[in-house]
């Protein structure tokens, strides 16, 4: 593993932390006019997505890590596990339930997805920023219902629940903001 000091810190650079990966959000050198320089830093766990001031020592060294994207096409769920295909090698990869969360909701058969690696560990599992899906349940809408505004519930092919205006139906196509779970537009 890679070793950095502090004078090659940037910006979205991967550490690896007691055990833990990080990415440097912001950083900054500090010189006062009495003592050593310092370096305050903030960092974000990428397990968790928690952000985390920091303050060291200049020329304290960090393990490097190298963060890596892959984009993978999600397959299918078996009930315990999802399976996402690499687009270039067609390698299977089998991802357990509790490790992709909330995000569970968002992935559709067929859709490409963002896998973050940290050297080789898996990190995270993104699904695209917008889905395109079916509404497959939702109270019928009326005519007329277009100029309040209003919303109504409606679940969608996935199974996640989104607001929706009142006059779409049931077996209408939307697009929905992944990183919000808002609905975008009808298609």
């Amino acid at each position: 593993m890679a070793t950095i000091s502090t004078a090659d810190f940037k910006n979205g650079m991967g550490l690896k932390i007691n055990g833990k990966y990080y990415t440097i959000v912001e950083f900054q050198h500090v010189k006062p006019g009495k003592g050593g320089a310092f370096v305050r830093y903030k960092i974000k766990d990428l397990q968790n997505g928690r952000t985390i001031d920091q303050t060291c020592n200049a020329g304290t060294k960090f393990e490097n890590v190298q963060l890596i994207t892959r984009e993978m096409q999600y397959l299918y769920n078996d009930g315990a596990a999802y399976y996402f295909m690499d687009n270039d090698t067609y390698e299977q990869i089998p991802v357990s339930e509790d490790f992709i969360g909330d995000n569970a909701k968002w992935l559709k058969e067929n859709d490409n997805c963002q896998l973050l690696y940290a050297d080789t560990d898996l990190l995270g599992v993104n699904p695209p920023m917008f889905i395109e899906v079916e509404i497959t349940e939702t109270d019928p809408g009326f005519k007329g219902d277009t100029v309040q505004g209003g919303s109504k519930p409606a679940v969608i092919e996935t199974g996640a629940t989104i607001q929706v205006p009142m006059y779409l139906n049931q077996g209408e196509i939307v697009k929905v903001d992944t990183r919000t779970g808002k609905f975008v537009s009808r298609v």
